[in-house]
């Protein structure tokens, strides 16, 4: 699983998912990638879940990257907890993706195979998402 390897604080303030993305518009590394149409924040298992798909239908050819890493704790309270007590423990780390982010990008496949394999891991995320080529964002 993804986590960062040591954060400034333990439970951070929510980050809002709000509005449009300010950077990671274009695609920078790959041919294709895959942007956002929504904001969210997207766990760091619908990630991992993501990649596996991809690069699982792509029989390890050709390269992926992941523009996204979650640097948030979300934390939770217990089930059938009292009000107040303090803020829950962290429970999960998510990417906050904001409206037009590029999320993945593909390299060294066909258009076909780069829209399929995405297409995969449109499924395993909680976004709508769009698949866009190099130079037509």
């Amino acid at each position: 699983m993804l986590l960062p390897k040591r954060t400034k604080y333990r439970k951070p303030h929510k980050v809002s998912f709000k509005g449009k993305a300010k950077g990671a518009k274009t695609i920078n590394f790959g041919e294709y990638g895959l942007m956002s149409l929504d904001g969210a924040w997207i766990d760091n298992r619908q990630i991992e879940a993501a990649r596996i798909a991809m690069t699982r239908y792509m029989r390890r050819d050709g390269k992926v990257w992941m523009r996204i890493f979650p640097h948030i704790s979300m934390s939770k309270k217990p089930a059938e907890v009292r009000m107040g007590s303090g803020k829950g423990n962290p429970e999960k780390w998510v990417a906050v993706v904001k409206e037009g982010t590029v999320m993945f990008e593909i390299a060294g496949v066909s258009e076909e195979t780069a829209r399929e394999a995405l297409r995969l891991a449109m499924h395993k995320l909680p976004v709508r998402c769009k698949f866009v080529k190099r130079g037509e964002e």
